[in-house]
This record gives structure tokens, sequence and C-alpha cells, in this order.
């Protein structure tokens, strides 16, 4: 039996951050609960960070060239940085 921990979906995780910050914003958590949750938290805005950077590499725009469809990677403009 495997013991490693099932990935979660980006939109899984952005929804448990969610409800992370919802609950520390709220401030009705011991400190305690807020560090642990401030620390889930963090690990889950990694994660988040990690499989964009991870979709952004796969990303290929297409461009339409004289000599057909061209293959070119995915670049941020400037607007996203």
């Amino acid at each position: 039996m495997d013991n490693t921990t099932p990935a979660i979906t980006f939109e899984q995780a952005m929804e448990t951050l969610e409800t992370i910050v919802s609950k520390l914003e709220s401030g009705d958590v011991p400190l305690e609960t807020a560090i642990e949750l401030f620390q889930e938290g963090m690990s889950l805005s990694k994660l988040c960070g990690q499989k964009l950077e991870q979709v952004e590499r796969r990303i290929e725009m297409l461009v339409e060239g004289d000599a057909g469809l061209q293959r070119k990677p995915f670049a941020a403009t400037k607007d996203e940085d």
C-alpha cells in the first residue's frame, strides 16, 4: 500500500487556501491554530505556484507565419508579471 499523500488539484488547493484565509481574517482562531493555518496556507500557496509554473512551461502559442503555423513557447506579457 502506498503511504504518500494523494495529490490535490490546483482548484482544491485554492479552495482550501481561500477557506484558510477567511478563518485567519475572522480573527476568531487561537494563536496556535492560526500559526498552523498559516503554515498550511503557505504550503498550499507554494503548491499552487509550482502547478502554475508547470502549466506555463507546457503552454505553447501557435503563431501563423509565412511558412504556416509555428510553435512558440509561452511567455508572460509584462502586464502579467
